[in-house]
């Protein structure tokens, strides 16, 4: 862990921004010893692998969103992105911080190395390189091996010790198919902690999905997101231009307040959400959308509400919220799973929840927090 200072100053002392704080015993001679670590390089490094992951995903979903001869059934295209999007990511991290490299990802090189998995490997293999070359930052070309080596960097089990990278290279893969929302989603964890999060949001409107919608034709695209703990929350667009603060929405009035949800019917139960939205007082529809841009959306205030509620059963891995929890949280918000406890990252590759995921303002959270345990213990008693 690389210390830029310590001193000894008051227990009382907030925190400074883009710095992470550990707290020891105070001696007999002093006060609390506080340990300050900057997070810069690692978030340079993290906006900067997430941002070429999105170049190369943009580039596959443009050639497939323009070919007349793939099936919605054909999912190569988003397999190449995925695995493209990891090589990347992990190559640039390990490159800059070659020492103690861990990387806690989704995907791994299993079914690329089965029979007929070649042509996809070469194809995903071309992409990186060809990214890594338009980038200029390293002058290497990648053989096949060094791809499939570099994917399966991301085996590593997470945990509360040490520091982790947490990726997941496409969050939406369907959102990615049907050319809708996507996100590269990009955390470290240092001591279990998320002390920094990158979304890369390639389709997500730069303004207000209440006032674009999500496929508005004049409106630019493309989002970058990034937060160190106490230092706030920034959007960015993708091209790299400057960078805004952004905060949750100050909605105070349920009725007021807009709630995403999950796309996906299966990564959500869409009824019981309905039904928390009721007994609030919601009256807007609720905004459907893949991936983590949902989090981002939230921490610029595009709405109030989001709602994760998956069926029995399902366990939500860490990758999935992550980089997606930080943001909200440094943009002021509160995320929790149902029995309103925090998001624990410090357990390996999944997260031990109850019911789901809850995320608003804290001026909302109390009333979201009862509406959601009233609409459980309904849905429960119907059964």
């Amino acid at each position: 862990m690389s210390i830029n200072w310590l001193r000894f100053v008051s227990p009382s002392l907030k925190k400074p921004p883009l710095f992470h704080l550990c707290h020891f015993p105070p001696s007999s001679s002093s006060s609390a010893v506080i340990v300050a670590v900057s997070y810069d390089k690692e978030l340079a490094a993290a906006k900067k692998a997430a941002s070429l992951a999105a170049r190369l995903c943009q580039k596959v979903q443009k050639a497939l969103l323009q070919s007349d001869v793939q099936s919605k059934n054909d999912k190569s295209p988003v397999t190449v992105a995925d695995y493209g999007s990891q090589a990347l990511v992990s190559f640039v991290l390990q490159q800059e911080f070659p020492d103690n490299f861990s990387l806690v990802a989704e995907e791994d090189s299993k079914d690329l190395r089965k029979d007929g998995g070649q042509e996809i490997v070469e194809r995903i293999t071309k992409l990186v390189n060809d990214s890594l070359t338009s980038d200029g930052s390293y002058n290497v070309t990648l053989s096949t091996d060094d791809v499939l080596k570099v994917i399966d960097n991301g085996r590593s089990e997470g945990g509360s010790q040490g520091r982790h990278w947490v990726l997941d290279p496409i969050d939406g893969t369907k959102g990615f198919l049907r050319g809708d929302q996507y996100a590269i989603a990009l955390a470290l964890l240092d001591g279990g902690k998320v002390v920094l999060g990158v979304l890369a949001c390639p389709n997500l409107p730069l303004t207000s999905l209440s006032d674009a919608g999500q496929h508005s034709p004049n409106n630019k695209v493309g989002c970058l997101f990034f937060a160190v703990v106490g230092g706030g929350t920034y959007m960015q667009p993708l091209d790299g231009s400057s960078a805004v603060k952004v905060q949750v929405s100050a909605v105070e009035n349920p009725e007021e307040a807009s709630f995403f949800e999950s796309y996906e019917a299966a990564h959500s139960m869409h009824d019981l959400s309905s039904l928390i939205a009721q007994k609030l007082g919601v009256k807007a529809p609720p905004v459907r959308i893949d991936s983590q841009a949902k989090y981002g959306a939230l921490s610029r205030g595009d709405g109030a509400i989001y709602l994760r509620l998956p069926h029995k059963g399902y366990r939500e891995k860490i990758w999935d919220h992550a980089a997606g929890c930080i943001v909200v949280t440094e943009a002021g918000g509160v995320v929790t799973d149902a029995a309103g406890q925090p998001l624990d990252f410090s357990k390996g590759r999944y997260l031990d929840l109850d019911t789901g995921i809850i995320v608003t303002n804290q001026k909302l959270m109390p009333l979201l927090f009862n509406a959601v345990r009233k609409s459980i213990q309904e849905k429960a008693s119907s059964l």
